[in-house]
């Protein structure tokens, strides 16, 4: 009796411990014991901050790094002072001012909004500091070297305060998310990413090649989008206007759909949805958008929506059904409608079809005939500075399958007149009756800005 009991004992023991040893293996790596070391300071992209003691640290899956409980930073290095290498506490969301260096353009600099040290910071909270320029326009501007950029901001880091820490593979919440809304890579869908071949030549882009671990270097430090025209900018990697950064989203989505190794495109995907998990973190903090003027509200909504397909959430792929109001510059200058030349899809003008009370010739104006045109502003920005920069993203997302997602049918189409129209007609009339010429190769329509993205549209669509 006392042989089978214990027969029966050790059954039982072995059971219990091969399900406590299943539960386990069940639950995600103990974040506390796998992603936390103690640090009175941590550097990233040249900044350091200092703590009055040491502090739990830990690390998203794109590298920036987050402290768990409240912290307070006694230092930044390099050190802020004379208005300049500035950080801000928990950046607002509405569009005119910033607190990173006082000579940010047009009065755009608001002290106010300097974070003074030290700096407390509590579960929630996110600061972002940064190192200034020199020298005023020292910088050639990204994808546009032979432009100078504009911002005083060279670069900037994101540290973050969690209440707790987070698996090693969680993307970092939103600079502008008070919530601290977490996203797991794992969660990724992978799947959607095709495998396209590239065409002879196709990689060429303009100097340099493309490569996956270019496009995530240039997307691997924070991008800051909340004062309207990227006055305040990291313009040692981020490009300062509208139309470069939707080339640069354009490029980087077609990257992710190339035949690379996946190994080789990891680190692209994970900065790419980051900045769309950033771009909607803004968004949800109640920004307006980023609305049609010229070139500058262009890029921002393919970013959002790829990352809420890539990461499965409803309503970052759609955003303006969460946010009926949310304004973006692609949607706001393309409409269906009878044009001049005979298409029936238009541009809406420089400011989106109903323009701006105080400036005239902003709205819509392709169904007059040039000879009724008031002004060239809206032509002149169709060619230059929208059209050209939209084919890359407009091309992703129609090979992603997302046309219906992003939910305004007429960008696509209008792309798609704007690659496939004869304009050789339409440009002898508009200088007949107006003197405008853009017969000059840069401002004719049937190209994308970037070789890579022409050589793309003509394979694959």
């Amino acid at each position: 009796m006392k042989t089978l009991t214990a027969i029966i004992f050790a059954i039982l023991f072995i059971v219990s411990e091969q399900q406590i040893l299943s539960a386990e293996d069940s639950q995600p790596p103990n974040p506390q014991k796998e992603s936390l070391q103690f640090r009175d300071r941590i550097s990233q992209h040249g900044i350091t901050w200092a703590f009055n003691g040491k502090v739990p640290v830990g690390r998203f899956v794109n590298g920036d790094y987050y402290v768990v409980g409240e912290a307070t930073v006694n230092s930044v290095s390099p050190k802020p002072e004379n208005g300049r290498n500035g950080s801000v506490l928990n950046l607002p969301t509405y569009p005119g001012k910033s607190g990173f260096d006082a000579r940010v353009r047009q009065g755009r600099y608001d002290p106010g909004l300097r974070a003074s040290l030290p700096v407390h910071m509590k579960p929630g909270d996110s600061l972002i500091s940064t190192i200034s320029v020199e020298r005023m326009e020292e910088l050639p501007a990204p994808l546009r070297p032979s432009d100078k950029a504009i911002s005083p901001v060279r670069t900037a880091a994101v540290l973050t305060c969690l209440a707790k820490a987070v698996p090693p593979d969680a993307f970092r919440p939103s600079h502008c998310d008070r919530e601290q809304k977490i996203f797991l890579a794992r969660n990724l869908h992978r799947e959607l990413l095709l495998r396209l071949a590239v065409v002879e030549g196709g990689l060429e882009q303009g100097p340099w090649k493309i490569t996956p671990e270019d496009w995530a270097d240039r997307f691997q430090r924070p991008w800051l989008d909340v004062c309207f025209f990227n006055f305040d900018a990291p313009i040692e990697y981020m490009p300062n206007y509208g139309r470069e950064i939707g080339r640069s989203v354009g490029v980087a989505s077609l990257a992710l759909l190339l035949d690379f190794p996946k190994e080789r495109k990891e680190r692209l995907l994970t900065n790419f949805v980051q900045y769309g998990i950033d771009l909607w973190g803004i968004v949800r903090a109640g920004h307006r958008g980023w609305p049609a003027l010229g070139g500058h509200g262009s890029g921002r909504k393919w970013p959002i929506i790829f990352a809420g397909m890539m990461l499965g959430d409803a309503d970052m792929q759609s955003p303006n059904k969460k946010y009926p109001k949310l304004r973006f510059g692609e949607d706001m200058q393309t409409m269906y409608g009878q044009g001049w030349t005979g298409a029936k899809v238009i541009y809406a003008g420089h400011a989106g079809k109903d323009g701006r009370i105080d400036k005239t010739g902003w709205g819509a104006y392709e169904h007059l005939h040039p000879s009724k045109w008031v002004n060239e502003t809206g032509e002149g920005y169709r060619r230059c500075c929208t059209s050209i920069a939209w084919v890359g993203q407009a091309l992703a997302a129609r090979l992603m399958k997302a046309e219906k997602i992003w939910g305004h049918d007429a960008f696509f189409d209008y792309v798609d007149r704007w690659m496939a129209e004869d304009d050789t007609q339409a440009v002898e009339i508009i200088k007949k009756t107006r003197g405008w010429d853009y017969s000059a190769k840069w401002a004719r329509q049937g190209q994308a800005w970037d070789p890579f993205v022409n050589n793309m549209w003509k394979k694959y669509r």
